[in-house]
């Protein structure tokens, strides 16, 4: 192993009483920083909306925390009778590990959940704090993994995964890439099989890192091959709130009916302020008005690339003089810059 999770965590925060394991009880966990914390809040309330007859305990994996948002999952606590326990990591062991503007440290805290809880619970459910729910997640309580590591959902289609295939020279990944944003996992078969030893290895070798464009997603691809079960995109389906720029004013997003799980994947994110008004962001603005998230106003721009896309939806919105402010603060963002 590249860490002992027990080392990692610096402290752990209990609210509520933990349930009792039972036949139904699911526990679910998240690995967040700090600018996705409000974005975990309501995705834990919208599974405790649509999932009130289970037992669930929520866990929360960050670099991050104060009083305010301690207050928060305290309000979600007494209000559904829930657990919800966070754990406060020492990201500095994970420091020799690649990031991104769009993967940040906190991907790799999916690690350290699957190395926490092993021989405390049996699986554990990993959300990203992006994915919010609109139905029963009941079916995953009962799911039998047999001689599988874990349960995936799919991404994108074939054109995608055989790319995937080529780029990362591994020929059975044509048949099926998955999304590592859902990840229902076997823990006692994953320490079995090592893949935190395997992945971290993978990506702490600057040679074999260097084909990696989606980093832990495209290592865990690798090494759970002939290992993985695939569920129903429903528990998975991918929202991309910037395509509705590609879209005419009849041809919108479409959230199926069947969907128990949506996740907004993208830059712009449905607690982005130019994002409000899309039908595709209304399980999120719905689930946030039941949440202790409630009067948090939605967030504005704040970098450059945020400022572009505000401006280029203003402009798909037809709020042209919003549209033309935004594109001059986005250029002069870029003008400090340089």
């Amino acid at each position: 192993m590249y860490f002992d999770a027990a080392n990692i965590i610096k402290k752990k925060i209990v609210l509520g009483i933990n349930p009792k394991k039972n036949n139904n009880r699911l526990d679910i966990a998240y690995g967040i920083d700090k600018k996705f914390f409000s974005g975990c809040i309501v995705s834990i309330t919208s599974i405790l909306l649509f999932n009130s007859n289970l037992s669930l305990s929520f866990h929360i994996f960050t670099n991050y925390i104060d009083d305010s948002l301690q207050s928060k999952l305290n309000q979600l606590v007494n209000e559904y009778n829930v657990n919800i326990n966070i754990y406060l990591i020492d990201d500095i062991y994970l420091s020799n590990l690649p990031t991104t503007t769009n993967w940040s440290i906190a991907t790799y805290f999916r690690f350290i959940i699957a190395d926490y809880f092993f021989n405390k619970i049996d699986k554990i459910l990993y959300l990203d704090a992006d994915i919010f729910c609109k139905g029963s997640i009941k079916e995953l309580c009962f799911l039998q993994f047999e001689d599988n590591i874990a349960y995936v959902i799919k991404e994108k289609n074939i054109i995608w995964w055989k790319k995937c295939a080529i780029r990362l020279n591994e020929k059975k990944l044509e048949f099926g890439y998955f999304n590592a944003g859902f990840l229902l996992i076997d823990l006692n078969k994953w320490r079995e099989f090592e893949i935190n030893y395997k992945a971290l290895q993978l990506l702490s070798n600057p040679l074999s890192r260097s084909k990696f464009t989606h980093l832990d997603q495209d290592v865990l691809n690798l090494i759970l091959l002939d290992k993985i079960k695939y569920l129903d995109r429903k528990y998975n389906q991918q929202i991309n709130i910037n395509y509705e720029l590609k879209n005419k004013k009849n041809n919108k997003l479409y959230v199926s009916e069947e969907t128990i799980l949506i996740h907004y994947i993208g830059p712009t994110k449905p607690w982005h302020s130019w994002a409000k008004n899309y039908k595709c962001t209304e399980y999120f603005l719905n689930s946030k008005f039941y949440s202790p998230c409630k009067t948090e106003a939605l967030l504005e721009a704040s970098n450059s690339k945020q400022l572009r896309y505000c401006a280029k939806h203003k402009m798909h919105q037809k709020k042209f003089f919003s549209s033309l402010f935004f594109y001059l603060k986005y250029f002069l963002e870029k003008l400090k810059i340089k």
